[in-house]
């Protein structure tokens, strides 16, 4: 089981080959739209987005990397502090399937077993150019210890299942902490009002 310190927001690296459509499940997630333009990733965008679960909120903040190989050098230092990291590959490309061993690796080399890894086969829609087939993406998933779904982002399919189960597997903030937190706000708060008050009370004219 991953290791994952209880966080107020969480980030979530997105990694894999270019193209492989890193960027437009991250845009049928935000605003549940897939857009037919393909734009390439320069550099890294980053997105943030509130999830509410049954039983507690998760705050994400998403970071879109470039899957460019002149970017690579910059990928370590994102993935270094995050607490998830969703490798996507292309299922029509099986060098995209090939290259998520590497992905993966630079992963455990950069965070060991503290995250939560999600391997994400994407285009799902394209089942008649499919080059990966679903059981050949879960042995890869058991072999490697990480989580898999496929994905449709172009249809939607799954992509809100995916960041629920990558929700659900982040540990909560302690209730315990979470109510002092909020009893130390309320009392600020009054201790604000009552100065407050005091400040209005000296300022009005005796007469």
């Amino acid at each position: 089981m991953p290791k994952i310190m209880a966080r107020s927001k969480y980030k979530l690296v997105f990694l894999g080959d270019e193209s492989v459509g890193k960027t437009s499940i991250i845009t049928r997630f935000m605003y549940d739209h897939f857009d037919c333009t393909y734009q390439a990733t320069i550099g890294i965008d980053f997105l943030s987005k509130t999830m509410y679960l049954e039983d507690r909120v998760v705050r994400l903040q998403l970071w879109d990397t470039a899957g460019q190989e002149r970017f690579r050098s910059l990928i370590p230092s994102y993935i270094r502090d995050s607490s998830v990291a969703v490798i996507v590959y292309d299922i029509t490309n099986r060098a995209s399937f090939l290259n998520t061993t590497k992905w993966v690796e630079d992963v455990r080399t950069e965070r060991g077993n503290d995250v939560v890894i999600m391997l994400v086969g994407n285009k799902s829609d394209l089942s008649a150019q499919r080059q990966v087939t679903i059981e050949e993406g879960e042995l890869k998933g058991k072999a490697s210890g990480v989580m898999v779904i496929e994905t449709s982002a172009k249809k939607g399919l799954n992509v809100k299942k995916l960041f629920r189960q990558v929700a659900t597997n982040l540990p909560c903030m302690d209730d315990s902490k979470t109510e002092q937190q909020l009893t130390d706000l309320k009392l600020r708060s009054s201790t604000v009002s009552v100065e407050e008050s005091s400040k209005v009370s000296e300022s009005r004219c005796p007469c």
